[in-house]
């Protein structure tokens, strides 16, 4: 690959690489860590990816990145700060969006990727499987649960109303 191809794969692929990672780490400052991270991967690795094979190469690495982040800060734990929505008793619709989020957040982590990773983001399920080091049948079976809980959690009604 060459540092046109590389700058070409940072306009194309640095906004849903972003996308991906934010909505698993729900950290924007992370996320850019994580995008910076990658994107430093590929620079060291720029002799050696195909231009054909970056896309993949970058999410896979983004998602590796990732996983080893959360994995260390759950060892170093956090401390946060409540926020006023969090705080709030009100229960009225507000965003069908903001329901989605909040169903996806329940989800658990590999569940939450390859639901990204598959619906948001357009990839096979083999592509997933090469991303998140699962076999294809295991990123079905994540997939299906995944669709089954969000089907019966957005579809009950006091989580929308």
């Amino acid at each position: 690959m060459t540092a046109e191809e590389f700058n070409n794969c940072v306009d194309l692929y640095a906004d849903n690489l972003y996308r991906f990672i934010l909505k698993n780490i729900k950290d924007e400052e992370k996320a850019r860590d994580v995008v910076q991270d990658t994107y430093e991967k590929l620079w060291l690795k720029v002799s050696e990816v195909e231009s054909t094979n970056a896309k993949s190469y970058m999410f896979t690495t983004a998602y590796r990145t990732m996983i080893d982040r959360i994995r260390r800060d759950k060892k170093q734990g956090e401390m946060t700060e409540a926020s006023l929505y969090s705080l709030s008793t009100s229960r009225q619709y507000s965003d069908l969006k903001e329901i989605l989020n909040e169903a996806l957040n329940k989800l658990p982590e590999i569940q939450r990727s390859v639901i990204l990773l598959r619906d948001y983001e357009g990839y096979n399920y083999a592509e997933i499987g090469e991303i998140t080091g699962l076999n294809e049948s295991q990123v079905k079976v994540y997939i299906f649960r995944a669709r089954g809980f969000l089907k019966n959690y957005i579809g009950a009604m006091e989580n929308v109303i």
